[in-house]
């Protein structure tokens, strides 16, 4: 029998890893696709595997004010998501994913320290080394992306980690106890905005073949990365399951480098370096 804090690791390293690969496939697909097919089906599959979690598991439905908080929860991760796809479609997905990462890190610690005080050194370390790293990041690019999709491409970025950032400051305002509840009523919230822009704009339309796999591949990954982190909270301690989970721009940046062969200078090495550092250090407790 696996001990639980070694369960809990495994949990939190293995939510990270599928995280980080929904992250890429979610980006490459939106390259084949346009964005809002890529958010419509992928969420569609998300709610689907999620509300058949929490039916399977039992729990219990959650009050209206969680599923208000929820909701506002699921159209700040639209955002997030949208924006993420995005920057990846005309950017270098191993420059956007830590960028995304630090800022979406940042800002719940931020907002604590609002309310709560000020965090650990550690955690001031990490902001540093966030800064430095978005900075490298940003300064120079590979010559395979011009100048104004890289400027683009981490504005973007930079939007998407505001966006993963606030649906993790709003979903913490829902009452403790219920978990894959309020992901079904994010989900629905943010499936429902997609509807509705897609029918304003006059956009449902089905995806090319070409971008099936990875469409779904980013629904089931999102979806997967929730669960494992949960069983890593669950084996072991909330802030282990957070720190390595926090871990996934990594996979992705991995992914780009692997499958896409992307090609970085060594100002973008340094940041990306840097980002990946400073993200688990800003997740600390």
């Amino acid at each position: 029998m696996i001990p639980t804090t070694v369960a809990s690791v495994l949990f939190g390293l293995v939510a990270a890893i599928t995280w980080g690969t929904g992250d890429f496939s979610g980006g490459f697909a939106t390259r084949r696709a346009p964005v809002t097919v890529v958010l419509l089906c992928s969420q569609l599959l998300g709610i689907t595997l999620v509300t058949a979690i929490a039916l399977l598991s039992r729990e219990r439905l959650p009050s209206l004010v969680d599923v208000a908080w929820s909701a506002a929860a699921g159209i700040a991760g639209l955002v997030g998501l949208a924006s993420l796809y995005r920057a990846m479609s005309i950017g270098q997905m191993g420059t956007v994913a830590p960028v995304s990462g630090v800022v979406s890190a940042a800002l719940p610690v931020i907002a604590g320290a609002l309310t709560q005080g000020l965090p650990v050194p550690l955690v001031l370390l990490g902001f540093i080394f966030a800064l430095a790293g978005v900075w490298f990041i940003s300064r120079t690019g590979s010559s395979e992306t011009p100048r104004a999709g890289r400027a683009t491409s981490i504005l973007l970025a930079l939007l998407s980690g505001a966006g993963f950032g606030g649906f993790l400051i709003l979903i913490a305002q829902a009452q403790h106890g219920a978990v894959f509840w309020p992901l079904a009523a994010a989900r629905g919230a943010s499936l429902l905005v997609i509807v509705i822009w897609s029918l304003f704009k006059r956009s449902i339309q089905l995806p090319p073949r070409n971008a099936l796999i990875p469409i779904i591949a980013a629904g089931a990954m999102d979806a997967g990365g929730n669960l494992f982190f949960l069983l890593s909270a669950q084996a072991g301690r909330l802030d282990i399951a957070g720190v390595l989970s926090s871990l996934y721009p990594a996979t992705t940046v991995i992914l780009a480098l692997t499958v896409l062969r992307e090609r970085l200078v060594r100002s973008q090495v340094a940041g990306i370096v840097l980002a990946l550092i400073a993200i688990p250090l800003i997740s600390l407790p």
